[in-house]
């Protein structure tokens, strides 16, 4: 069945794959130091680029999987196929490549069974969207009957759990860390039972429904009216998750040298499910909806970039940790991660574009 091609989907895919490697090109700026177990930044400044990178950036994953969402759900084909085709395209390559990181590291091949593994902790983000694969055959008949106000309240309700990560650290400021265990569970979670009463409305599932809502209600708006909408929800997103994040860097002043658990608490107000990102989120896909533009350089630049974008995820760590060891001993802070960043883009794109013309193999390699 041919489907037309959705342009802005190939600018978002390009825009987003770009932002991932400028997330990673910044994170030995704090995590890292002498060691790769520990939280370090060196400085104030390096803590601000960091905070600034990250509020531009961090709509990357979530804009990933609205794509998906828009584009595959509600589920049109029957479910086995839909699985069969999405496996060729998503869990091939990421076999290839998780065995890939593996065998560079010397690591261990058993844990690939249980999880993705340590050498290529960016692959966690095939098993979150394969779950949402899982969920798609199955939601796909109330999906097609929806209407606006329930998905509406739906996506309501879901905004209120991405509140869930400060709530947390509310309860630790104020009550300390409770006894059984390290995190504070919420509305019914505790050791026996992870399931609290948002767990089904929680999670990466609201940014499928996000594109559920763009695809069913979403309107043509003019350039004028997208901005006066997306620029806010860009505003109050960036503000919430600068405020959280560079707070918590530089609470204790600098040069700044904690284990790996407090670099995990910093991140809290920049998860992927939290208020400030999804606001961001839901602002910068205004904007991309509306790059509609199929000129020259879409066709010769855009448009190969975004069919390979699978590819240049899975495999850009392999040039990134290079480029950045390279640049970071002789550039500044912002000057590193641009160039790192620029330079992993390019070399994955390149690779990824050339792999995916080799004849049948091509596709197990880049999806």
């Amino acid at each position: 069945m041919y489907r037309e091609r959705i342009a802005f989907l190939d600018w978002l895919r390009v825009a987003a794959c770009f932002m991932v490697m400028a997330i990673h090109s910044a994170e030995p700026f704090y995590l890292g130091g002498e060691a790769p177990d520990v939280t370090f930044v060196a400085s104030r400044g390096d803590a601000l680029w960091i905070t600034v990178v990250e509020c531009i950036c961090r709509t990357c994953v979530p804009l990933f999987a609205i794509a998906s969402s828009y584009l595959l759900f509600p589920v049109r084909r029957p479910a086995g196929e839909f699985f069969r085709r999405r496996f060729l395209r998503v869990g091939v390559p990421f076999l290839a490549w998780a065995a890939a990181y593996v065998w560079m590291a010397d690591g261990s091949w058993g844990k690939m069974c249980f999880n993705f593994p340590d050498e290529g902790g960016h692959l966690w983000f095939v098993p979150m969207i394969a779950g949402l694969y899982i969920l798609m055959p199955l939601l796909s008949p109330w999906a097609e009957k929806v209407g606006k106000k329930e998905l509406s309240l739906w996506i309501c309700a879901w905004l209120f759990t991405t509140l869930f990560p400060f709530a947390r650290l509310l309860w630790t400021r104020l009550y300390g860390a409770p006894s059984f265990g390290a995190v504070p569970y919420l509305w019914g979670e505790c050791p026996w039972n992870g399931f609290g009463a948002f767990h089904y409305i929680s999670g990466f599932a609201g940014y499928m429904m996000i594109g559920l809502w763009f695809r069913k209600f979403g309107r043509d708006l003019s350039w004028a009216r997208t901005l006066s909408v997306a620029v806010p929800l860009l505003l109050a997103g960036a503000a919430i998750m600068g405020t959280a994040f560079f707070g918590a860097l530089s609470r204790h002043g600098f040069p700044l040298s904690k284990d790996y658990a407090y670099a995990v608490v910093s991140e809290t107000g920049i998860e992927y499910n939290s208020t400030g990102v999804a606001l961001a989120t839901i602002g910068a896909f205004m904007v991309l909806r509306k790059f509609e533009f199929k000129g020259a350089f879409y066709r010769f630049a855009v448009k190969p970039v975004s069919e390979a974008s699978y590819g240049m995820y899975l495999m850009h760590m392999f040039f990134l940790t290079p480029f950045s060891e390279a640049f970071k001993p002789a550039m500044s802070t912002p000057l590193c991660i641009a160039a790192t960043a620029a330079c992993s883009f390019a070399a994955s794109a390149a690779v990824a574009v050339a792999a995916r013309k080799i004849p049948l193999a091509g596709k197990w390699i880049c999806g």
